[in-house]
């Protein structure tokens, strides 16, 4: 059975975009779940939620099961990442961002990855008394992957892509591609890198499907499917939908929610003939 999902973040109305992704993975699953993704309880809210829910009721868009939030997995996402500290593969990270800009400044040619220059490793070579104390002081860190020793943990890996761009089939991947990512922050208790594999594992999600500008994460999703145990699912990335000048439709953007768009007068067949054009 082919189980998909889509996963929102309730911080706002769902837009075009989003109709596009949840019809794409509705009409690829067999069985079709749907995630709050509510890790950022500051900005997500209840009314965002409901709004969520009604849309894809309107669009006729029936999920399979309960909702499953994040909000209730964070046992989970600690648990992994217990996991990967006491397998030596996550260290505490005390930069703050204007630090870790300054440092990649200085450097004669900082590596770079897909959502910019990379960490430079300021804190993985700090001593364990070192870490200890500032963590005792109360010095606010990050918990960052070793990417090089995770590196050497795992074999060649690879990733099976059946979606809407030019790659496709068994891509390789590249464990050193995001460098040494975070993980987890004092104020989130896992990234997203982290708890969707975690997720996508505990809902038996075989195909996930998602926007082509997430391609690239599925990568480090890969090597941490693998440190975790975790089975692998297939992928199935989709364009994007973009407004008149070229750019991704924002939550911001309230002309394109589908809340105006229904009270304009819009149907759910002027809906989805837009989206497949």
């Amino acid at each position: 059975m082919i189980v998909t999902r889509f996963a929102p973040s309730p911080t706002g109305a769902l837009h075009l975009g989003h109709a596009y992704a949840a019809l794409y993975a509705r009409e690829r699953g067999e069985r079709f779940l749907l995630r709050m993704e509510d890790i950022d309880t500051t900005r997500s809210r209840p009314e965002f939620e409901t709004g969520i829910c009604e849309d894809l009721a309107w669009l006729g868009l029936a999920w399979d099961g309960p909702v499953l939030r994040q909000s209730t997995r964070f046992d989970a996402y600690s648990s992994a990442l217990g996991r990967l500290g006491d397998e030596g593969l996550l260290y505490p990270c005390f930069c703050t961002r204007s630090e870790i800009a300054a440092e990649i400044a200085r450097a004669v040619e900082a590596p770079h990855g897909p959502e910019g220059p990379l960490y430079p490793g300021t804190c993985r070579a700090l001593l364990l008394t070192e870490r200890k104390t500032r963590i005792e002081s109360g010095v606010p860190y990050a918990l960052r992957l070793d990417a090089g020793a995770a590196a050497k943990r795992i074999p060649a890996l690879a990733f099976h892509e059946g979606g809407e761009g030019p790659q496709r089939g068994e891509i390789a991947v590249d464990p050193l591609l995001f460098g040494d990512v975070v993980l987890a922050r004092k104020d989130t208790p896992a990234s997203y890198h982290l708890a969707v594999v975690v997720d996508d594992a505990f809902q038996g999600v075989t195909l996930v499907t998602r926007g082509e500008d997430l391609f690239a994460a599925t990568h480090i999703q890969r090597v941490l499917q693998t440190l975790l145990d975790l089975p692998v699912p297939s992928y199935a990335h989709h364009k994007l939908i973009l407004d008149a000048n070229g750019r991704k439709f924002s939550k911001r953007d309230q002309s394109v929610t589908l809340r105006t768009l229904r009270e304009t007068g819009e149907t759910p067949d002027d809906i989805f003939a837009l989206l497949r054009k």
